[in-house]
């Protein structure tokens, strides 16, 4: 990594973050999942930048607009900012093929980690994607970063399939795991 390149966490939302109990929009619906916070916080505290890149396509079914979904993330930014573990960036695809036809940024599609990539100087060989769906490994994979499948969210009903499709990306049970996994490897 030169030292112009920085090494980023790129993590999806809903079920890494949070429960997902569907089209998370308000700050009221928003619940935890256990160890979060603290694990970005140990992220942050070893130098590096945390990126949210999420599917969001309750904004293409007209369930929310963007708004709403930029006003919930600055809530978790004041939640996470006393740990100073508050996200660099939050990317999003707002686009459902049926309803907005294909687009880039779509997981698994690698465009939000490759737009942050550009716009934050990240080198993505040096980074990592994590989330609940294989679909958000395939993402980090086609970014050339690597990848940690959670069993939380959907994890769980994909960790099987997971291990045979993407048998070297390592299905762990929470962030927190994650977290303990990667900066092992890295310090």
């Amino acid at each position: 990594m030169s030292k112009t390149t920085r090494r980023a966490i790129f993590l999806d939302r809903d079920g890494t973050l949070n429960v997902d109990t569907g089209y998370v929009h308000r700050a009221e619906d928003w619940r935890w999942l256990p160890g979060v916070p603290e694990a970005l916080a140990r992220f942050r505290a070893a130098g590096w930048l945390l990126v949210v890149v999420s599917n969001q396509s309750g904004i293409a079914r007209g369930m929310f607009d963007p708004a709403q979904l930029h006003a919930l993330e600055r809530w978790v930014d004041a939640q996470l900012a006393p740990l100073g573990a508050a996200p660099d960036a939050w990317y999003h695809c707002p686009h459902l093929p049926e309803v907005t036809g294909p687009c880039q940024c779509r997981k698994p599609a690698p465009g939000m980690l490759l737009r942050a990539a550009e716009a934050m100087n990240i080198d993505l060989t040096a980074s990592w994607m994590i989330g609940d769906r294989m679909r958000d490994a395939r993402a980090g994979l086609a970014a050339g970063c690597r990848a940690v499948l959670l069993r939380s969210g959907w994890g769980e009903r994909e960790a099987a399939e997971a291990r045979k499709q993407l048998p070297h990306t390592p299905v762990l049970p929470d962030l927190a795991a994650a977290c303990a996994y990667i900066l092992a490897r890295e310090q």
